[in-house]
């Protein structure tokens, strides 16, 4: 791959995840106060940066083979979530994500939220909130940067890709000191999905012991199969209606999304039944002092198990199984083969799910 090839995966992959956290930041800055939520935005910047200088090199020591499989099946299971939401979007089968409602939700967060002033921060909500979303949003950047510049050695082109990115976005969020509503974010990421998906199935069969034909220029040839096969799927999807008892809205700026709870949200629940738990039946509390950190770890847990697995965990296992039986059948010519076969499989299969 290319130096320019890689440069406009990793900015556009970048601008996706800046536009989400500028909305954050702009959203809190102008409700609360600029000094907490810049400060704050700083600091997870500062964050991100030092795990990009301490993480990489470290990264680049890897064989190659196994730098490939592991970044290469990540990337897969990364690509395939971006596009089963992209290719649900496209066919109205899920809301776009809404710019101007995310701003909303944030503004009305924050104006409720009571001030307080900690470690010599004059708001201590609007620097949480921001640093919470501006390294949330980083980590996935960071993951980028790292696996398409580790992949090729190539570090420094995929830092500065990121960081031209991240000062495009944040310069237009300074202009407009509003949700970034104009940025076609949702075709970006059909964009990004496709690239995340094509890198990931390249990088996964190579580590896994498949040989492509044409070596790195299989790519150009990966990349436009997977574009072609998601718009019939699109084209697919849009014909299909959402199952019984699902919400039937594809509003841009509506509410629920189809196979999200959508049916239930509206609904009026019925009070639920109290009665006295005898004291055998009831379950023992844990002590005062371990539910804290017992929730703390949970919540940490749970949140690298969805960065890492997805949504969809059945996804995640069928990569794994795909990259296994590559490497099993690696001395065979045509093993690259189970990697396409395995595409066309994943990608409905996991659409499908979602769209249910």
């Amino acid at each position: 791959m290319t130096a320019v090839a890689l440069f406009a995966a990793v900015f556009l992959a970048c601008v996706v995840e800046a536009v989400e956290a500028t909305t954050i930041v702009v959203a809190v800055g102008a409700t609360r106060s600029w000094r907490s939520a810049l400060t704050g935005a700083a600091v997870a910047v500062v964050v991100l940066a030092a795990a990009v200088a301490l993480v990489g090199p470290a990264i680049l020591l890897l064989p190659l083979a196994v730098l490939r499989l592991v970044v290469g099946g990540l990337l897969l299971v990364f690509g395939l979530g971006w596009l089963r939401k992209a290719v649900l979007r496209a066919a109205g089968r899920r809301a776009l994500r809404d710019e101007e409602a995310a701003f909303r939700r944030q503004v009305e967060a924050a104006e409720s939220a009571r001030r307080e002033s900690r470690f010599g921060v004059s708001d201590w909500y609007a620097f949480t909130v921001s640093f919470k979303g501006v390294l949330l949003e980083g980590l996935e950047v960071v993951f980028i940067v790292l696996t398409f510049a580790t992949n090729q050695g190539r570090l420094p082109v995929a830092v500065v890709a990121a960081l031209a990115a991240i000062v495009l976005v944040v310069a237009l969020g300074a202009a407009v000191r509003g949700p970034l509503s104009r940025v076609p974010e949702n075709a970006l990421k059909f964009v990004v999905g496709i690239m995340l998906t094509a890198f990931g199935l390249f990088w996964g069969a190579e580590g896994a012991g498949a040989h492509w034909p044409g070596d790195d220029a299989a790519l150009l040839a990966i990349a436009p199969a997977v574009a072609a096969y998601c718009l019939l799927l699109v084209v697919a999807f849009s014909g299909r209606r959402p199952g019984r008892g699902r919400a039937q809205s594809f509003r841009v700026t509506g509410g629920p999304h189809v196979g999200q709870g959508a049916s239930d949200a509206s609904a009026p629940q019925p009070a639920a039944s109290v009665s006295p738990a005898s004291p055998a039946s009831a379950p023992a509390a844990p002590p005062a002092a371990l539910a804290p950190q017992r929730g703390r770890l949970a919540a940490f847990g749970l949140f690298w198990y969805d960065f890492v697995v997805g949504d969809d965990w059945r996804v995640a296992a069928g990569v794994a199984v795909m990259l296994a039986l590559i490497a099993v059948l690696a001395g065979w010519p045509g093993a690259w083969l189970i990697a396409v076969v395995g595409a066309l499989v994943l990608i409905p299969y996991g659409t499908a799910r979602a769209a249910r």
